[in-house]
């Protein structure tokens, strides 16, 4: 296969599949949604397939355990990308509203309204679930979209990418508003990146090597996060029952994802009462745990059998693995100094019942999402309500935290005059 001259035509279709999708009215595209549910609902067993001719190729390549849970399509992931569609055609369709309006002196009335941003690439590894997610929210906002899914996942996200196909020519829009980059190649990602005519913002979901590369090659701008350095603070001020139960739920529920915690914070006053018990919990799941001097000491009384002291690059280091890092604090001011500090801005929450302090949390956490009382693990595109999520932005500019249909639009101005000249 010739890359560039594949690449160039797939940007063309898709750029030309754009113009349709930008004037699909909201009754259509949820048709396509519909129809697309459906259809997974009804190839269920063949997607199932598919992904286990992945699964096999990736256990005989020795897949790391976390990237083989990524890659996995079980039948409950089967069951959330359905509902996400269905979520997704709930949603209000943003596009096309206005909003703003107001008369200036002159006479005008100025206002925004909001619009797609037009071909969006997205490159993801081992999750064959995202691309009917990002279809659904491309669809749904008017966009067009390239996908490259990782290698590992070719056979399930071909099967998915042609169900998806058929529900966008079921609903009578262009099938090139949705396609999957048919070869493995690398160079296709090179491509892609490097594409400013035909797409017009990259959405990379990938490890950290992946994201970084973009960043030094890329000249599509990106909505990006780089990794998910997450934290939980159990204040001293804490319900202990909701600690113990926040705190193992953001490390042990999933290991690989970005939003699982990685370093759990603790104020010393509680530490005593609250380390021991998580110890047990954490025991059960075989969790590592590396911890500095105050926690290690009360650990080390335990003799929690899975035990190391913390380094510095510890504080630093996304595991996505039964590892955990435990930090000791005075306060809830040194809590807020270390995540502004090691956080990736990605997600972090305390655990208090204290309301000014919790208040003060949310303000000073340079976060995408920040929370009070709840696990990590809630920081999603689906269980924000969004239906599902592009990706998770911890950028500040246009988008930030999980990215849903608003995050895949963008605002003009318009201005509705009565002949009105400038004088």
């Amino acid at each position: 296969m010739n890359i560039p001259s594949y690449m160039t035509e797939v940007g063309q279709r898709a750029r030309a599949a754009s113009r349709a999708m930008a004037r699909a009215d909201t009754a259509t595209k949820n048709k396509a949604l519909s129809l697309i549910a459906a259809a997974i609902t009804r190839d269920a067993d063949q997607l199932r397939a598919a992904n286990q001719k992945d699964l096999d190729a990736a256990r005989a390549n020795g897949l790391a355990s976390a990237l083989l849970d990524r890659l996995t399509l079980s039948d409950k992931a089967i069951a959330t990308m359905i509902e996400g569609l269905q979520q997704i055609v709930a949603l209000p369709d943003p596009i096309g509203e206005i909003s703003n309006m107001k008369f200036r002196p002159t006479g005008i009335q100025v206002g925004q309204m909001r619009v797609p941003l037009g071909v969006i690439g997205i490159i993801y590894e081992a999750r064959p679930n995202v691309t009917v997610d990002a279809a659904g929210l491309c669809i749904k906002s008017g966009n067009a979209t390239i996908l490259r899914g990782g290698s590992e996942a070719i056979h399930c996200n071909q099967a998915l990418a042609k169900l998806v196909q058929e529900g966008l020519t079921g609903a009578g829009l262009p099938a090139d508003a949705v396609q999957v980059i048919a070869t493995t190649d690398r160079a296709a990602v090179g491509a892609m990146i490097t594409m400013p005519d035909y797409i017009d913002v990259i959405v990379p979901r990938g490890g950290k090597g992946l994201i970084a590369r973009l960043i030094e090659e890329s000249t599509v701008p990106m909505i990006k996060h780089l990794d998910g350095i997450c934290h939980v603070y159990i204040d001293d001020q804490a319900d202990v029952e909701k600690a113990l139960k926040i705190a193992f739920n953001a490390k042990c529920h999933r290991y690989g994802t970005c939003n699982t915690m990685e370093t759990l914070l603790v104020a010393r006053a509680i530490a005593p009462q609250v380390l021991p018990e998580l110890s047990t919990l954490y025991l059960s799941q075989q969790v590592e745990l590396r911890a500095d001097e105050d926690a290690y000491k009360i650990l080390q009384a335990g003799a929690y059998p899975h035990l190391s002291s913390a380094t510095e690059e510890d504080w630093k280091t996304e595991y996505l693995a039964p590892i955990l890092s435990i930090k000791t604090v005075a306060d809830m001011d040194e809590a807020i100094t270390h995540i502004n500090t090691y956080s990736s801005h990605h997600t972090d929450s305390i655990v208090t019942e204290n309301y000014s302090r919790s208040m003060r949390f949310l303000r000073e956490v340079d976060s995408a999402s920040v929370m009070v009382n709840a696990s990590t693990r809630f920081a999603d595109g689906f269980e924000f309500g969004l239906g599902a999520e592009i990706g998770i932005s911890n950028d500040k500019l246009h988008a930030r935290g999980p990215v849903g249909l608003d995050g895949l639009t963008s605002l003009k101005y318009v201005v509705l005059g009565h002949g009105e000249i400038r004088e």
